[in-house]
């Protein structure tokens, strides 16, 4: 993906490990405006989105709402929705869908359950089923939330929509507005950011064959974010490119030096130290930002192989 658009918000600044952290993703269709915090401020009962922002909280579970791209105008309440859930963890991903007339059954959904990959509960509180469709490509665009997700990320969703490309929806918010245009892929969780059209395509073309594009890519939601960094970073030196290839099993340390420990399926392993800076010089964190900021960023400091040892489970 085209990271090579430089304007007052990029400077150079690296992209990895800066993506929002998911384990389990639960997006539900709402058209029309959506506010800051759109949970609580769109045409979705507000009680409804305080009860599934408690619900999921400290779950590992993050959920969002989605719309098709194109004008927002204020039809009040859909008759149907579409639901999706996708779990993230690499080796164990999946994407399932669902439609709903009442989003309130969304609080039959078990969270601690979709966080550990338990898709059953899925089924059981919504109908839901296996996604047999094109993977999803999220591009965040409430305006509401940050500037630059309405001027960038709703003229990409447009563009691509216009051209056919299929699951693309619009989302409320994934974070990194200083990266927008940003996206999420599901179902394997990669972000990305500054993407373009053309970029996009191929990061979808690639989650169909198996394989993740690391160009423009700001890590995967199932890690936190020193692991999405190591992760990426072994993508590279080990010219790595499957999508269920390498988990990260375990980070130690704290802001601002970790090590983590990234493995491969085929029982190799890297330790990675990764280091917490500042993204310099000062720079706006959003199009609507007067005040410049020194937001942190991780900085992989070393990728060592630490040899092999039995492979992981499948």
């Amino acid at each position: 993906m085209s990271t090579c658009a430089t304007d007052s918000r990029d400077l150079g600044e690296p992209l990895s490990g800066t993506a929002a952290t998911a384990r389990t993703w639960i997006l539900l269709e709402q058209p029309g405006p959506w506010g800051a915090e759109a949970l609580t401020s769109s045409h979705l009962d507000p009680a409804l989105g305080r009860a599934l922002r408690r619900a999921a909280k400290g779950t590992g579970v993050r959920i969002a709402l989605i719309r098709r791209p194109g004008r927002h105008a204020d039809f009040g309440t859909p008759s149907v929705r579409r639901v999706f859930a996708a779990h993230t963890v690499p080796g164990r991903a999946w994407l399932h869908s669902a439609t709903t007339g009442d989003p309130r059954r969304l609080l039959d959904l078990d969270f601690g359950a979709l966080s550990r990959g338990d898709h059953r509960t899925f089924g059981t509180a919504l109908d839901g089923r296996p996604h047999t469709g094109d993977p999803l490509a999220l591009i965040c665009t409430n305006g509401k939330r940050d500037r630059c997700c309405a001027l960038l990320g709703r003229p990409l969703a447009a563009e691509l929509d216009a051209s056919g490309v299929p699951g693309v929806w619009e989302v409320t918010h994934l974070g990194g507005h200083r990266f927008s245009p940003t996206v999420l892929v599901l179902p394997h969780g990669y972000a990305y950011g500054r993407a373009e059209a053309h970029g996009v395509r191929e990061v979808l073309h690639g989650v169909r064959e198996g394989r993740i594009v690391v160009d423009g890519c700001r890590g995967s939601s199932a890690w936190d974010r020193p692991g999405q960094a190591a992760e990426l970073a072994v993508r590279r030196a080990a010219g790595e490119y499957a999508a269920g290839a390498l988990t990260v099993v375990r980070t130690t340390g704290e802001a601002p030096r970790w090590e983590v420990t990234v493995a491969h399926v085929d029982g190799r392993r890297w330790l990675v130290t990764v280091a917490q800076g500042a993204s310099l010089p000062p720079r706006a964190e959003s199009c609507g930002a007067s005040v410049l900021g020194a937001p942190a960023q991780m900085n992989v400091v070393e990728v060592r192989e630490l040899g092999r040892v039995a492979a992981l489970a499948s």
